[in-house]
């Protein structure tokens, strides 16, 4: 089976790679770490207008979707430009809000970038904080169900009250900044029906995940590459020694081996094989960052330095929305 794009799929990246490289994404992620969500959320308007959100919306509720194969080329050229925001939540939370009532509610507004979600849950592989809680317009929480409460074995949805309580947390990766949930809120969805919705939106958020994450392995082997050809040692590059284009052929391999797989993911949109697809290529810009750090050297760990922004999302989605131990469960099962 080949895995290529067709001719409309490589403009529509194309076009958005103008379009982030136009915006000069490092100022922006700086500006979103610093609490600043001015330009980010002014990017955020430009890449719904290009439909990214749209992708997994259904045209019935003022979507083009679903379209996985089309979400995971936008992902990964968000990825490509470490473009800050709850990218991922909201991309769950369409998935989340399928119900007719919630659907008309609540996706207009996501499909045009009106409304940004994120979603946070107490236990289970969501993830007990929400991820820039203090950008977003809605808070979406899950709750198991399996303390006997309202949702019964199957959960609950809510939608919470205000932007989370307690200071805003960062994890490695400084863009990704995280608030607690608030407890309680408008109960949306509930019941052994709303599982299945729930495992369904998990799958959508791995794709996306699994997409930003080659985007970043990408730019990382891409920025590597031209750092190695240009640092001398004895009076030669560095890029023309064997070690060093041994660990980048390995990145770059690692990188290739991914794609098919995340493309293969996105058309069958099995939770397997999305599983498979997010662990490869987490794992893969993971190798691909350590690469980077040890050839770049001590300018690789200053924060100043652009690389940095990349670094530390590499780091972030290798365990975002799926551990690497759980994906490969879930593969194994």
């Amino acid at each position: 089976m080949r895995f290529l794009l067709d001719d409309e799929q490589r403009a529509f990246a194309h076009s958005l790679d103008a379009l982030l490289t136009a915006a000069d994404t490092p100022s922006v992620v700086r500006s979103w770490s610093a609490g600043d969500h001015t330009a980010g959320l002014a990017l955020w308007s430009r890449i719904a207008d290009a439909g990214v959100f749209a992708l997994a919306v259904p045209e019935a509720y003022e979507g083009v979707g679903p379209l996985p194969v089309e979400l995971a080329v936008a992902f990964l050229e968000l990825g490509r430009h470490a473009v800050p925001g709850p990218l991922v939540e909201t991309v769950a939370a369409t998935a989340l809000l399928t119900e007719p009532g919630l659907a008309k509610r609540f996706l207009p507004g996501l499909a045009s970038g009106e409304t940004i979600a994120t979603v946070a849950a107490l236990d289970g592989p969501y993830g007990s904080y929400a991820l820039d809680g203090d950008a977003a317009t809605i808070h979406l929480t899950i709750e198991s169900g399996e303390d006997g409460g309202e949702g019964g074995a199957g959960g609950e949805l809510r939608l919470a009250q205000g932007q989370g309580h307690g200071p805003v947390r960062t994890s490695i990766d400084p863009a990704r900044r995280l608030t607690r949930p608030k407890p309680g809120g408008e109960l949306l969805a509930a019941g052994p029906e709303f599982a299945a919705t729930a495992a369904h939106a998990l799958t959508w958020a791995r794709l996306a995940t699994a997409a930003q994450a080659l985007g970043v392995g990408l730019t990382l082997l891409d920025r590597t590459v031209a750092y190695v050809k240009q640092r001398s040692q004895f009076g030669v590059p560095i890029g023309s020694f064997q070690a060093v284009k041994h660990r980048l052929a390995d990145a770059k391999i690692a990188l290739e081996f991914a794609r098919p797989l995340l493309f293969g993911a996105a058309l069958t949109m099995d939770p397997a094989d999305v599983a498979a697809a997010k662990v490869t290529a987490c794992e893969a810009a993971y190798t691909t960052a350590r690469t980077a750090l040890q050839l770049h050297g001590a300018i690789g760990y200053t924060a100043e330095y652009d690389l940095s922004l990349w670094l530390t999302k590499a780091r972030a989605l290798r365990t975002a929305w799926g551990t690497p131990g759980e994906c490969r469960e879930l593969v194994l099962e």
